[in-house]
């Protein structure tokens, strides 16, 4: 069949519906909640996940380098160490600047029976950090693993493969407040957290007292520049986070959004970057507020 121009000189024919079905994949692909693809589309939507640039905010260095400008902080170590050697007293003053880098971004993803609509992708999200963002990956279900290594390759299928070998508790039950604390003692504390951005992928659904919840939450918040909670579950009409796990968590997050699908990671990377995000205050109780400032309160919040 031959093709043409329509009366206002757009193209028309088989070129055309070829271009607005693609036009209408995409589009498919990019809204559909992660659960209802199907598996090629599944496939396709973490091959575009694994490439997000997921970049944190930026934050002052200790580090420093030269300025010319006289605005900067006068650099006496620099300015002493010239003189020396000239022999002489220094002929002009030095300068610097600290350096600005990127913060750290931890991600910490729930793989347990509950999130597996979703963990597939969010593995693949995982995989395009560690390999373009530096970041740090662990999953978790009844207990952690740092997947950080295996998820290092560029062959992103060889990572989520490795990946898979190494977390053997896949679909299976969900132990947040143990699995938080594993990670808190065993790599917080000693700085991998500290002043991080730290992204959490669960639906909160946890076989725990929620107080613990809550109480593991408080270590992380005390410990990150920002918390990001990613629950798949908030995208449902109706929804209320009303489970133990999610309603002790909320308090202490910066940030809650959905994540369902490729469009809403949008609202994830800018949570991250701190822009515009979906405050978590909006899900957030009187009390929650209260004991959250309670809990933060003389706590300063390290770089």
């Amino acid at each position: 069949m031959a093709t043409g121009r329509d009366d206002d000189g757009a193209r028309s024919g088989p070129d055309r519906e070829a271009v607005l079905a693609m036009a209408s994949t995409e589009e498919h692909l990019h809204t559909t909640n992660f659960a209802e693809l199907s598996e090629q589309e599944a496939a396709e939507v973490r091959r575009l996940a694994a490439r997000i640039l997921l970049a944190t905010p930026s934050r002052l260095s200790r580090r420093t380098r030269k300025s010319p400008h006289s605005g900067a902080r006068l650099d006496i170590r620099a300015t002493v160490r010239a003189a020396r050697r000239s022999g002489y007293d220094s002929p002009r003053m030095l300068y610097a600047r600290r350096r600005e880098q990127r913060r750290k971004l931890v991600l910490l993803c729930d793989v347990s029976a509950s999130m597996e609509s979703y963990s597939r992708v969010f593995l693949a999200l995982l995989q395009g950090a560690v390999t373009n963002a530096g970041a740090e990956a662990f999953v978790f279900s009844t207990r952690l693993t740092r997947l950080t290594r295996q998820l290092a390759h560029r062959d992103p299928d060889l990572a989520l493969a490795q990946a898979a070998a190494t977390a053997t508790e896949w679909a299976s039950g969900t132990r947040i407040a143990e699995s938080f604390r594993h990670f808190l003692d065993e790599y917080g504390r000693r700085g991998l957290a500290r002043g991080a951005v730290v992204v959490v992928f669960s639906d909160g659904w946890a076989q725990e007292d929620p107080g613990q919840v809550g109480a593991q939450m408080a270590r992380l918040r005390r410990l990150a520049h920002r918390v990001v909670w990613v629950n798949p579950r908030k995208a449902a009409p109706g929804y209320r986070p009303l489970a133990g796990g999610i309603a002790a968590a909320l308090p202490y997050c910066d940030a809650f959004v959905s994540g369902h699908s490729y469009a809403a990671l949008a609202q994830l990377a800018a949570a991250i970057r701190g822009a515009g995000q979906p405050a978590a205050g909006g899900h957030e109780t009187r009390l929650g507020m209260i004991g959250r400032q309670a809990e933060d309160k003389g706590a300063a919040h390290a770089d």
